[in-house]
């Protein structure tokens, strides 16, 4: 008897590129959804991360998986996001100083501003390769070394969130989906990053 040959099908390189770029618009609604507990973005954006990391590996993975990480980093990652709120309230009262006219208020606005900017990319960072039974704590230490080391993945970082926030300004719902491509352009950062 002969053996049956069967040809695995390839997919084309578009087609597989496509369906990447539709799972990480998907994963952006996941981690808009997730991030609805205001402290939640944290753990929503490392669990988008390592959905897409699983995705781009070719291994399974879907939303209960999603689910999954977000619980598992939930638990340090809400701390986080409540010091990232108050980091962003700090910036705020900063710019308020500079229009306020006070003696030095652009130099300390234009500080907090950058301030925050650096620790939006380390959390990015951070978030882009977490996995369980990492502490935010060392993956943030990490991840602020690797933005200030690395300062050309740090500026696509930056793109990404100029994306999201130009989107939001011309069709705030088209945010959203973003979300996953910014989820994306980190993790690409921090393979680069690796393969240095």
């Amino acid at each position: 008897m002969a053996e049956a040959r069967v040809k695995a099908r390839k997919e084309s390189v578009f087609s597989e590129r496509f369906a990447v770029f539709a799972e990480c618009l998907l994963t952006g609604v996941w981690i808009a959804v997730a991030s609805l507990g205001v402290v939640t973005y944290p753990a929503a954006f490392a669990a988008g991360a390592r959905h897409l990391r699983r995705r781009t590996a070719h291994h399974g993975g879907g939303w209960r998986e999603f689910t999954v990480d977000f619980r598992t980093a939930l638990r340090g990652g809400w701390a986080v996001g409540l010091a990232g709120w108050a980091a962003a309230a700090l910036v705020w009262v900063d710019v308020r100083a500079v229009r306020a006219g006070l003696p030095g208020g652009p130099l300390v606005g234009a500080v907090g501003l950058f301030a925050l900017i650096g620790t939006v990319v380390a959390g990015l960072r951070a978030a882009a390769v977490w996995a369980p039974g990492d502490t935010w704590r060392d993956l943030l230490a990490a991840a602020g070394r690797r933005t200030v080391l690395d300062p050309t993945g740090s500026f696509l970082l930056v793109g990404g969130i100029v994306l999201v926030a130009g989107s939001a300004l011309i069709v705030a719902p088209l945010a959203v989906p973003v979300l996953g491509a910014v989820a994306a352009a980190a993790v690409a950062v921090e393979e680069r990053y690796r393969h240095r």
